[in-house]
């Protein structure tokens, strides 16, 4: 497929391996447009940790990498960057167009804009101190007033985005994120992990995700009271304010012997618990896309989750639902992944719908509705 000519994408979110699903979106779908379309010219525009990472990581091989003077935890240094030098940048560079990868975008592009904005749950739960939510609201907002395309991940995050921001549907396009391949790293093995971090013959309910109120870690707890004794919730993913209620939690519960709280993990690691995990568990109340369904169905690990339109349509059939503040539910969701013969099989076949080769194609069809657009 023909590309666009200069495309420069907007990563000034990236926090190497903090920024969870936005890192994903972004490793996965910049080297798949790379491959689709070789013509392209690619700029990655990202924070000094960010453009490191991916140094290190060869993209220079295939893309320009340009650090401006700031990071993701830098408010102001990252809005001035955002908003001024940005867009400054790709007026300089006479880019085709601007795609912004994590919702949050310049107001005045300069040049095309497409963003992609994931969700807006943060604005309906939870999720941020009340300063950044209510500035990242008004942002993303005006910026994707202003935008020439707009994509969504998922048709319910459109859905809710429209609703929320008073946005057109017409103006979006839904790409669904890949499944992604699997890191090619050598699993740490069963046995050093369990003893490491105290797991022993336990059947273990693992959690991928950032401890943020949204994702609703606590249900999980209360769930593992439910549970019988073998069982373990092992929760890994970045420790923000929220893990300290959690922790607080498992204590009253009297489950802390029951709970291991993991941070970031190295890709051998994580791989290694994905083997021995006895099912995935996602309690989240709310979601642009849902992607560690999708990770664990690639790996052949049964999920329960949370009974919402967008698990609905990225889950299928091939995942056990409950609703979302319903322990017991939790729990028989659980124990039917644990004992369904079929996860494995079913869940690998889910997962093969999702490619970010197809994002890729989607996104660039959307490149050109912004470019005809514009013209």
């Amino acid at each position: 497929m023909e590309g666009p000519g200069h495309v420069i994408l907007n990563a000034l979110f990236l926090d190497p391996s903090v920024s969870g699903g936005p890192e994903t979106y972004l490793r996965g779908l910049a080297p798949a447009l790379s491959r689709e379309a070789p013509e392209m010219r690619l700029t990655v525009v990202t924070t000094r940790s960010g453009a490191d990472a991916l140094r290190a990581d060869g993209w220079n091989e295939w893309a320009q990498l340009r650090a401006l003077p700031c990071e993701d935890g830098q408010r102001l240094r990252r809005m001035f960057a955002e908003q001024v030098l940005l867009p400054r940048f790709a007026r300089s560079e006479r880019a085709a167009l601007l795609h912004s990868l994590a919702s949050v975008a310049p107001v005045r592009a300069r040049v095309p804009s497409v963003i992609t904005l994931h969700d807006v749950t943060f604005m309906l739960r939870r999720t941020f101190d009340r300063v950044t939510t209510f500035g990242m609201a008004k942002v993303i907002a005006r910026a994707a007033r202003r935008a020439d395309s707009l994509i969504a991940v998922s048709a319910a995050a459109r859905d809710e985005i429209c609703r929320v921001l008073e946005l057109d549907p017409a103006r979006f396009t839904v790409i669904p994120h890949g499944a992604g391949r699997l890191p090619a790293v050598e699993p740490v093995d069963e046995v050093q992990l369990r003893r490491r971090y105290g797991l022993e013959d336990a059947r273990v309910v693992l959690c991928v995700a950032a401890k943020r109120p949204h994702k609703n870690q606590e249900l999980l707890l209360r769930a593992l009271v439910r549970l019988p004794g073998d069982a373990r919730v092992v929760l890994v993913g970045h420790a923000e304010p929220y893990e300290a209620e959690l922790r607080r939690l498992a204590e009253r519960l009297g489950m802390t012997a029951r709970v291991k709280f993991l941070g970031y993990l190295p890709d051998a690691e994580l791989e290694g618990l994905w083997r021995l995990a006895s099912c995935a568990a996602f309690p989240t109340l709310g979601e642009g896309f849902g992607l560690p369904i999708i990770e664990a169905m690639a790996r052949g690990v049964p999920v329960a989750c949370t009974d919402l339109p967008v698990l609905r349509e990225v889950g299928g059939d091939a995942a056990h639902y409950f609703p979302p503040n319903d322990t017991q539910a939790a729990v028989a969701a659980i124990e039917a992944a644990w004992a369904d013969p079929d996860a494995p099989r079913s869940g690998r076949e889910r997962a093969t719908r999702f490619s970010w080769e197809a994002a890729a194609r989607g996104t660039l069809d959307a490149y050109a509705r912004a470019l005809e657009r514009t013209r």
